[in-house]
């Protein structure tokens, strides 16, 4: 089982501007959020990201996770609703899509699975971007893992963040 997690972030820690990722998202991150996204067998988000960002096509299952069941991406057919914990969410994912969960959530849901040891990765986009909401301590959260790589693309930098085998 692969579970790993995507974020992006501005440099000073914004994961939003507008509250919107693409506030502080970059054309290298873009490319490569997407194509991250066509290997996976199913994506998890909360219900605060469904109704934020664009989530009406997905190119696998997506899983949104929200109390009230109502559906925030409506016309996606590969969409489904569930009230369920997200470590519930990834064991049930993994039984009915396949094993390679990409979790696109927030700072919480990201922490909630690191602190139930369910993530294996981190692909975390640090972009030049600074002045929107929402800011997290990014350094710290990389720290969590056991090791990490980076690259850079454009001004963008990305971290590769991986946990030992469970």
């Amino acid at each position: 089982m692969s579970v790993i997690a995507s974020m992006v972030v501005g440099e000073d820690g914004s994961t939003s501007k507008d509250s919107q990722s693409a506030g502080v998202s970059s054309p290298a991150d873009r490319r490569t959020f997407l194509a991250r996204r066509r290997n996976v067998d199913c994506i998890i988000v909360g219900g605060n990201t469904a109704r934020n960002e664009p989530y009406n096509r997905t190119p696998v299952p997506l899983v949104v996770l929200s109390h009230s069941l109502v559906n925030p991406v409506i016309g996606n057919h590969l969409a489904h609703m569930w009230n369920a914990s997200p470590a519930e969410a990834v064991e049930r994912a993994t039984r009915q899509f396949g094993e390679n969960i990409l979790i696109e959530g927030g700072y919480s849901m990201i922490s909630e699975l690191l602190d139930e040891n369910l993530l294996d990765g981190l692909e975390l986009s640090v972009t030049p971007e600074t002045g929107g909401e929402g800011v997290i301590d990014w350094k710290s959260l990389v720290a969590r893992f056991d090791s990490y790589s980076i690259t850079e693309e454009d001004g963008t930098l990305f971290y590769h963040a991986i946990k030992k085998q469970k």
